[in-house]
């Protein structure tokens, strides 16, 4: 029987009066024994966290659309907000609070997690020693990610960032893991574009979204981002390496603030709230890499949560007061320029600003000094365009970083939601530096490889005999008898 108001009184002994009501928040007196961050229900049906204790009341957020009357009644629940969870919500879309939308009701869960919970210890974590594989080249070359690793998406809107973690989800969908994709105060169209993409893409049941559109009430949208992590420690601790999407912090700070300033708190920096840091920390902090009981076989092993926050620029201004708090308390970040979108770039990703402060140690020496190179031809390719613009004379030394870098930057464009995978990638590279391909027609090279199993195991048998670039450059001119249709176009 679903428990009600008179439940909920009967069992606490405790009845309070609305004082106030204020766009999803009331203020209620009375209630003695009430917690922080307890449910607390209405005598309309409604129900709520509460946010806030003082001498007169607390302040509770409702989680509903219609307006409250004051003088109504209110009563404890005497429990935490929770999400029902189990291996069902894989292909499901969810509210904000965790609940199935329409169409996907009725299906029952064993079990349920805390939304809001204090981050596992470090006696629990592990260092990030494995490869989190993105499927985008410039990413996994220049700025590659490891597993349980927090990687900020930054940059202006409609610059492609979406797109990249999309085509992420995929990657990680593909080599077993589980995709969690949160949508905070989103519009309902850009929803249901990614709920297509996922069908799409063949993720779907791999894949959990959850989504709070920008008509949802402000409670759904800002527990949204908490309930996506809940789903992600259920996985976890069944053993599946997860990674979050968090579309976006910079919209839920926002929300955040428009709630802080109803409730009349002080504003600080840009009129945010001086707790949004603490807020936005508490959740990413959930996400690492953990020693789990039980995974892998019974026998305990590591399992991560990686995060991937996206937040939003304004002309590229990542000093900010909200990219620079994400920033502080992530693992690096991925910076999209406007610039180089408008230029063509495809992903528009610039390489000097991007920073990857765990990446680089889950890589192997191959991997490393393939980075290493790419980084110093970038550099001294940037520093010769430089010299072009005083129409400096070139010599042939320059001419030829200018040809391999163009070369390089081609390389890099991929096709939009296009996953190229890791060997490929370090054996396209070799071609390219080995003078071998122009770094064109990657979409063809891609069906090309995909096509064909004896490709794929010949392109897995040379990445993994090379251990340096001259080994691996070597090998590719050997075989120029097997990639003799790549090496044509």
């Amino acid at each position: 029987m679903k428990k009600n108001f008179s439940y909920y009184l009967q069992e606490s002994g405790e009845v309070g009066f609305v004082e106030e009501s204020i766009r999803g928040v009331v203020k209620v007196k009375g209630l003695p024994g009430v917690k922080l961050k307890e449910m607390v229900m209405l005598e309309s049906g409604e129900v709520g966290e509460v946010l806030a204790l003082d001498e007169d009341g607390v302040e509770v957020l409702i989680f509903g659309e219609e307006s409250v009357p004051v003088g109504m009644k209110a009563v404890r629940m005497g429990n935490q907000l929770a999400v029902a969870v189990g291996e069902e919500l894989l292909g499901m879309t969810l509210d904000g609070l965790g609940r199935p939308i329409s169409g996907q009701e009725g299906k029952s869960f064993k079990a349920a997690y805390l939304v809001d919970v204090v981050p596992v210890g470090i006696g629990k974590r592990r260092k990030i020693n494995r490869r989190l594989d993105t499927g985008q080249v410039i990413v996994d070359m220049l700025i590659p990610l490891g597993r349980g690793q927090r990687e900020l998406v930054i940059g202006d809107r409609k610059t492609g960032k979406s797109v990249v973690t999309l085509s992420t989800m995929v990657a990680q969908a593909r080599s077993g893991g589980v995709c969690v994709y949160a949508a905070v105060g989103r519009q309902k169209t850009d929803i249901k574009k990614v709920e297509q993409f996922v069908k799409g893409g063949g993720i779907e049941k791999q894949t959990v979204i959850v989504a709070a559109s920008s008509q949802d009430c402000l409670g759904e949208i800002f527990m949204a981002p908490f309930t996506a992590m809940a789903v992600c420690e259920y996985f976890r601790d069944m053993g599946r390496d997860v990674l979050l999407v968090l579309d976006d912090l910079t919209t839920h700070a926002k929300f955040y603030r428009e709630l802080s300033l109803v409730l009349r708190r002080f504003p600080g920096r840009d009129a945010y709230p001086g707790d949004i840091f603490h807020v936005h920390s508490r959740l990413l902090e959930r996400a690492g890499n953990f020693w789990v009981l039980g995974a892998n076989s019974g026998k305990g092993g590591e399992v991560a949560i990686t995060a991937l926050p996206i937040a939003e620029t304004v002309q590229g201004d990542i000093a900010g007061y909200i990219p620079t708090n994400l920033m502080s308390m992530t693992d690096g970040h991925i910076y999209f320029d406007a610039d180089l979108f408008f230029r063509g770039r495809r992903p528009a990703i610039d390489p000097f600003v991007s920073v990857t402060r765990v990446g680089h140690q889950t890589q192997s020496p191959l991997e490393r000094e393939i980075t290493g190179e790419i980084t110093n031809l970038l550099g001294q390719y940037e520093r010769t365009q430089s010299f072009l613009r005083f129409g400096t004379e070139l010599g042939e030394s320059s001419r030829q970083i200018l040809a391999i870098g163009s070369k390089v930057l081609v390389f890099f464009d991929q096709p939009l939601l296009s996953v190229v995978p890791r060997d490929l990638q370090k054996l396209l590279f070799g071609l390219l530096w080995a003078g071998a391909w122009n770094g064109r027609e990657m979409e063809k090279i891609l069906s090309w490889y995909e096509g064909d199993e004896k490709v794929r195991r010949e392109v897995g048998e040379i990445v993994s005999e090379s251990q340096t670039l001259a080994t691996l450059v070597t090998s590719v001119r050997q075989k120029s008898d097997l990639f003799g249709q790549l090496l044509s176009r």
